[in-house]
């Protein structure tokens, strides 16, 4: 591992960036930043690369989801946009109907209700239409240019595989610069106290496949559970 201004950066085979992306995890861990920001600490754990993952596969999958446009108000409500402009159309009845009973006040709240259902029900197909055509571009186009990317409030991390040597760069920031200071003691007292790390890996045989597309023999995978643990000096 080495320190950029980008942060802290691994670069070898598979293998080395997973590890790379535990140690960081493990880190984290210990600065207390999965109880300080337990949803960003939570969001980078799922997206980390791991052992029985290939990085065109599954990390592409998770990046597009976690690059995709947000969820508007409706998505955030549970509604659909024909949920919502149903509930815009019911708005609107109960509008002429207290027109037809001189109540002019509750008429015109009635129809800005529909109004912002509207409203709302073209923000839903919107957003939805965005991310079908966000996940198209990023799947076909942007992983052939750019890096695999992760970034919240806790982290910004990229992964590129460098096809000439057969080999991945991982860089990984903390935003925080406080936490950072932590992270960093922790990272370097790791290359201390650490002989060898256990990679974390997947218990089922069938599953594990190597980044590049190679499967992985049974005699090859580690049995680790939780947190990797490693051999100390």
């Amino acid at each position: 591992m080495e320190e950029r201004l980008s942060g802290f950066v691994a670069r070898g085979t598979w293998e080395d960036v997973v590890e790379h992306g535990e140690r960081i995890t493990k880190a984290l861990r210990e600065t207390g930043a999965h109880e300080a920001s337990p949803d960003q600490f939570d969001a980078w754990t799922e997206w980390r690369p791991k052992m029985h993952e290939r990085i065109e596969a599954e990390v592409s999958e998770k990046t597009a989801e976690q690059a995709s446009v947000t969820e508007g108000e409706g998505e955030q409500a549970g509604k659909t946009a024909d949920e919502d402009l149903q509930t815009a159309g019911e708005r609107l009845s109960e509008s002429y109907e207290h027109l037809e009973e001189d109540d002019t006040e509750s008429a015109v709240e009635k129809w800005q209700d529909s109004l912002d259902y509207v409203a709302r029900a073209a923000d839903t197909a919107s957003r939805k239409a965005l991310r079908k055509v966000e996940d198209t571009v990023y799947r076909k186009v942007m992983t052939q240019v750019a890096p695999y990317y992760f970034d919240n409030e806790l982290i910004s991390a990229n992964i590129q595989r460098v096809r000439s040597q057969e080999e991945f760069v991982f860089e990984v920031n903390i935003n925080d610069e406080e936490c950072k200071d932590s992270v960093r003691d922790h990272l370097y007292s790791y290359e201390e106290d650490f002989d060898r790390w256990h990679v974390d890996t997947e218990k089922v045989v069938e599953n594990v496949e190597a980044a590049e597309g190679a499967e992985v023999s049974e005699g090859e995978i580690e049995q680790d559970d939780a947190d990797p643990t490693a051999t100390r000096n």
